[in-house]
């Protein structure tokens, strides 16, 4: 039976997202035109065949799935509010379950990208027209060999946000880089017994390319009780509870400063993210024991 649920459900998620890449794609393709009007237009347009994706996947699990999401905590959230969204990350599971929990709530989340991938085809013209804004990032050591370019990442990705001064937008950040595993953990020596080591570069890199855009943290903390579920563990209906807990948090002027090149400003960064880290620990902890 669980084979049967899996199957339907991979094919619910598998034709919805043909269905509405075919509208997306064709809108991205007129948005093209160097009409800032029309194309704002077809943005908006374009996040809402996004948003309709999400809600016919929120009813494919409502049919297939026996899945409870518990929010302990929600915030009083607007559509017209602009969101960085910080969490952790344990399964590809966890995208579906945000996009989930935050349809209707906040503007539809968007990704950095390195800007190699605006080249994947098809794909890239998809994300493009999301307006998910492309990096470029260049490491510490290939400054010290170019100093001329120092700085140029950041201005690159402040042009691909500027269009988000007049459009909500929310920014989706999974600060540790990459999904939990035991073994991961050990290798990097997290004290953490079910977190990574978080990401302070690129969490800074992302809150400045916003150039003072986005002013508030939805701090997201996401529990499965019953232990990490696989992607398929999910489309087979196994993944029945799900706790969720959510902060809003400010973003100060303290918070935003050059990272690679303010020693001072790094120490405290890493300091802020290193406390909202042990918080989400904790956090962890308790939405354990209280199922």
């Amino acid at each position: 039976m669980k084979l049967i649920i899996g199957c339907l459900a991979f094919l619910g998620y598998f034709f919805n997202t043909i269905f509405w890449a075919t509208p997306l794609i064709l809108l991205a393709l007129l948005k093209l035109i160097p009409l800032p009007f029309s194309q704002k237009i077809l943005s908006y347009l374009i996040d809402g065949c996004a948003t309709c994706w999400v809600r016919v996947n929120t009813f494919n699990q409502l049919i297939l799935s026996p899945l409870k999401i518990d929010v302990v905590n929600m915030p009083t959230l607007s559509k017209e509010q602009w969101y960085m969204v910080v969490s952790n990350h344990q399964s590809w599971v966890d995208i579906f379950i945000l996009q989930r929990v935050f349809s209707h709530q906040i503007p539809f989340m968007k990704f950095f990208l390195k800007q190699q991938l605006l080249f994947v085809p098809i794909v890239g013209l998809v994300w493009w027209a999301l307006d998910f804004p492309f990096m470029q990032r260049y490491s510490k050591a290939f400054i010290e060999k170019n100093p001329h370019l120092k700085g140029r990442d950041i201005e690159t990705t402040h042009r691909a946000c500027q269009k988000f001064k007049h459009k909500p937008v929310s920014m989706m950040n999974f600060v540790e880089g990459t999904r939990f595993s035991k073994h991961k953990a050990t290798e990097q020596q997290s004290p953490y017994s079910e977190l990574l080591l978080p990401r302070a570069g690129g969490l800074s890199f992302a809150i400045n390319a916003m150039d003072g855009v986005i002013d508030t943290i939805l701090d997201v903390t996401i529990c499965y009780p019953d232990g990490i579920p696989s992607y398929w563990q999910f489309m087979c209906g196994e993944v029945t509870n799900i706790k969720i807990d959510i902060q809003s948090q400010q973003i100060t002027t303290e918070m935003v400063g050059d990272y690679q090149g303010d020693l001072q400003f790094k120490k405290t960064f890493q300091a802020w993210l290193n406390q909202l880290w042990h918080r989400k620990a904790e956090t962890l902890v308790q939405l354990k024991k209280s199922q």
